[in-house]
């Protein structure tokens, strides 16, 4: 992906000033703590300040520039332009899940439009990197209705201007990049003039574990996070991102689901979980952490993965959950049980890859790590 050089110039002091996660950053507290302190630095522990840093509710703002998503939709199968470079592809279609494909300008075959970890109710989707093409051609399978694609572009847009915290976010120590920190457009969770998914919450059950099934070695990570936020929140209509939290290559952790304006992330004053959309039927009582890129063939980078534990390990705490636990989940909106982990892989609720076979065969170490 190519993008201007002054805006990414912006975003990666933006990042660095915040504090994007160290690997030498260590978790420590009791068993469980209160909502309001779930938010807060604890003052014993490595690379956290005494003065109590809390969410984006407590501190001042500064105002920081990122790119406008901008956005190209079409209909049905065939070649489709865009306006602009394309970032990535969104499609949805009704019908068989499998048989998909997309091809862009300098392909030589089709990508089949599978196995990634966005799943719909009778149909199939996905989002695909676009290599910044300018068009593309779908293919969907025999049968198929209601074909759509949104070419997404996260990087070359229009700047606008957002209110980011000037000083680090924390969630236990552990600092996380706000939305604002990454450029979420909040009129991307309204339709029709009201809030297209209201927040709804529950008490935490589980931790479910995800690759967003998106390119390795990714140059810009914020621009991608706000690739899936247009996705899932327009594209899949879900009102916003799927995911709580979502964790780049370089270890730093990103605000997901929005949960209030009370500067906790995932959580309600109260301690109760926001329901977000990761885990089709059994997202209520669900956190879902995604880890950006694919990891199928390859495990997480050393600092994503410790990132994923250290997060894994604050929220059990803050919730007394034993990671390495054998529950039975029980969905809160309908009674449905599924028999998991508390920390669970996003194909042990459902038929999927996510989140890829390599991190699935390390969630027993990432699980007994989170546990210590």
């Amino acid at each position: 992906m190519s993008e201007p050089p002054t805006p990414t110039h912006r975003r990666k002091r933006s990042l660095s000033r915040r504090g994007v996660i160290g690997a030498a950053a260590a978790v420590a507290g009791a068993a469980a703590v209160t909502p309001a302190v779930f938010a807060a630095t604890d003052s014993g522990e490595s690379g956290a300040a005494d003065s109590g840093e809390s969410g984006a509710a407590d501190s001042g703002t500064t105002p920081e520039q990122f790119p406008t998503t901008r956005t190209d939709a079409s209909t049905g199968t065939g070649t489709a332009t865009t306006s602009f470079a394309a970032s990535y592809v969104g499609v949805r279609w009704s019908g068989a899940a499998d048989g998909a494909g997309i091809r862009f300008p300098a392909d030589t075959s089709w990508k089949s439009l599978a196995g990634g970890c966005a799943s719909v109710d009778d149909g199939g989707t996905a989002l695909v990197a676009a290599g910044s093409a300018t068009a593309y051609e779908l293919k969907a399978p025999d049968g198929a209705t209601e074909v759509r694609s949104l070419a997404i572009d996260t990087t070359g847009g229009p700047d606008r201007t957002f209110k980011v915290p000037s000083e680090p976010t924390r969630v236990r120590g552990v600092r996380y990049l706000s939305r604002p920190a990454w450029g979420a457009d909040e009129s991307k969770r309204y339709k029709d003039g009201q809030v297209n998914s209201p927040e709804k919450y529950y008490a935490l059950q589980s931790i479910t574990v995800h690759h967003t099934d998106t390119p390795n070695a990714d140059p810009d990570p914020a621009a991608t996070v706000r690739a899936i936020y247009e996705y899932h929140a327009v594209t899949l209509d879900w009102g916003d991102i799927g995911y709580h939290f979502l964790i780049d290559e370089a270890g730093n952790v990103y605000e997901g689901r929005y949960s209030g304006d009370d500067g906790v992330p995932a959580f309600d004053p109260d301690g109760n979980l926001v329901t977000a959309f990761h885990t089709a039927g059994f997202n209520s009582g669900n956190l879902g952490i995604a880890l950006l890129g694919t990891l199928v063939d390859q495990g997480p980078t050393d600092a994503a993965k410790a990132s994923l534990t250290r997060l894994i390990k604050v929220i059990a705490r803050f919730k007394g959950l034993d990671p390495q636990a054998k529950i039975t989940y029980t969905n809160p909106v309908n009674g449905v049980t599924k028999d998991v982990t508390t920390v669970s892989g996003h194909r042990d609720w459902l038929q999927t890859d996510c989140p890829g076979q390599t991190m699935y065969d390390l969630l027993t170490e990432v699980r007994a790590a989170a546990s210590r």
